[in-house]
């Protein structure tokens, strides 16, 4: 079982990313015809307070990684999986601070199918004479 606990020891966003990642496949059912469950227990208010508190543990940072602001809609991603199960019997797993993380869209995207080019790419930093790539050849 991977922990919050356990991410918050990574250093780097891509670390993060690597511990979390589930490699899924994209068009695998989650639900599939009970998909209305899961979305019942989103609008219930427990899950929205529990939410909340993550939100705001996070700093609404991407993987809780303070480089990663969040800017936009913020996801409150399982870090392990939950089951149709483990709604219907409203298993402690679903409401588990180190069962959950805040993340983007594209960052659970990328989560779920395992695939690293999906997370946002943050700018390279600039150096002296970046732009004037010439002035640094040697004649």
């Amino acid at each position: 079982m991977k922990t919050y606990s356990e991410l918050c020891k990574f250093k780097t966003f891509e670390e993060r990313f690597e511990y979390l990642k589930l490699g899924g496949i994209v068009g695998k059912e989650t639900f599939g015809f009970n998909r209305y469950l899961n979305q019942v227990f989103y609008r219930s208010p427990e899950w929205r307070r529990v939410r909340r508190e993550i939100i705001i543990r996070d700093n609404g940072c991407d993987l809780a990684h303070p480089d990663r602001p969040i800017h936009g809609r913020i996801i409150v991603h399982h870090i392990n999986p939950i089951t149709l199960e483990d709604i219907e019997l409203r298993r402690p797993c679903l409401f588990d601070p180190e069962n959950l993380i805040c993340t983007s869209h594209n960052t659970s995207n990328a989560l779920h199918y395992g695939d690293a080019s999906l997370l946002i790419q943050l700018p390279k930093e600039r150096t002296k004479g970046d732009t004037t790539p010439w002035k640094k050849l040697a004649y």
